[in-house]
């Protein structure tokens, strides 16, 4: 490998550049052996061919290993190049890390052959120190590259092997995860329907009852308890709606897909809050300022949510008087504003756990945005400003 960000093609382009101009170099300067009887062109055939195969080092590293096998044998007769011999390791190193499997043994057993042959005919026609020396030579240029290219392989293989193994775990664990999700959502369906459901039947099936046993005491239309009546089974009735809707949506997962509230039924929704505060001396008004244009389906729905969140809490506890929401709608944010009327004493106090102050606060926060509640002289004031392209506090 280069210690340049090169392309496997670019690679081996530049392998071959070097090793030609590197051998060019030596034969110009006669770093060759028998430079004194051998011209420099002869020379230079073996290596321009040997460059040639690292071209082709990595899509056909059976047949370069081949053929540079021959070549090799024509630098050696032609006078040793040190650029050939080492480009040759590199065919060999090659076909060992790209070829078949079985090129492994095949280099193994032939560069101990020519080892073995090319030693000991240099201690049969030579001396024993010539032979252990051609043996060290031999060693370095046959098998000291297979044995790199082997140990690199096994190396690549292990890594893969653990790569598909990590992956394997990590989808195990995914199926885990998803099956306990399912599991829960089961679960908390079943718990919605059991109690919070058959509560809201049950209130909706009384406040019938009621309406009807009123209808036959000949009560008047504008009686209050009428009033109160409608406006009690409407909610339950609605409320019921929603609660098997949450239902089939926890059962079904991913497979349904969520329709989620637009900004655009906050007039229904208001309407309805002024039919139920009607009878609490409530009335409620809604303005809007700056073209809504596209909001991402998460800032549309939590600003749904806040502003039906702080009417709920106007209907429970706030004094008589007008509830205003305001929304202002930013090239960057959309501001949301509601202010109903705040006396100690005036209003009604309903029980709460303060989930719907804290509800607000986090969906604002999950976007980036902020969120504050609280009273200000005669006014509770809700205050919330989200961002139009939700970013999370990390981001932000």
């Amino acid at each position: 490998m280069l210690p340049f960000d090169l392309s496997p093609r670019q690679e081996d382009r530049a392998i071959a550049v070097c090793g030609l101009l590197g051998g060019l170099v030596l034969i110009a300067f006669g770093a060759y052996d028998r430079s004194d009887h051998l011209p420099g062109w002869l020379v230079a055939l073996p290596l321009l061919a040997t460059a040639v195969l690292e071209l082709f080092r990595r899509t056909h590293p059976v047949w370069t290993a081949s053929l540079g096998g021959l070549v090799f044998i024509g630098t050696v007769l032609a006078g040793s190049l040190v650029a050939s011999m080492l480009m040759y390791t590199d065919l060999l190193y090659a076909a060992v890390l790209y070829g078949l499997p079985r090129m492994s043994k095949v280099l193994h057993l032939t560069g101990i052959g020519c080892t073995v042959v090319l030693s000991s005919l240099a201690v049969l026609y030579g001396s024993v120190a010539g032979g252990l020396l051609v043996a060290v030579l031999c060693g370095l240029i046959f098998l000291g590259p297979v044995w790199t290219a082997d140990l690199v392989r096994k190396h690549r293989d292990q890594a893969e092997t653990e790569r598909l193994r990590a992956e394997q775990t990590a989808l195990l664990a995914e199926f885990d995860r998803r099956g306990a999700v399912v599991a829960e959502r089961a679960r908390m369906a079943r718990e919605l329907h059991d109690v919070v459901a058959n509560h809201l039947s049950a209130i909706a099936i009384h406040a019938t009852g009621a309406q009807s046993l009123a209808r036959r005491q000949q009560r008047d239309q504008d009686d209050p308890l009428l009033a109160a009546m409608a406006v009690i089974r409407e909610n339950s009735v609605q409320g019921l709606t929603e609660m098997r809707r949450m239902i089939g949506l926890l059962r079904a997962g991913d497979q349904e897909p969520f329709e989620a509230p637009r900004l655009e039924a906050l007039d229904s929704l208001l309407a309805k809050a002024a039919t139920s505060g009607r009878s609490t001396g409530l009335v409620f008004e809604l303005t809007q300022d700056g073209p809504p244009g596209e909001l991402p389906a998460p800032v549309e729905l939590a600003a749904y949510r806040i502003v039906q969140e702080s009417l709920t809490n106007a209907l429970k506890h706030a004094a008589p008087g007008g509830v205003r929401v305001a929304l202002t709608y930013g090239e960057q944010e959309l501001a949301i504003a509601v202010d109903s009327p705040y006396r100690p004493g005036e209003g009604r106090s309903l029980p709460g756990a303060r989930a719907g102050l804290i509800g607000m606060a986090e969906r604002a926060g999950l976007l980036g945005g902020s969120f504050t509640a609280g009273p200000e002289e005669d006014c509770w004031r809700v205050r919330a400003v989200l961002p139009r392209e939700p970013r999370t506090k990390e981001t932000s």
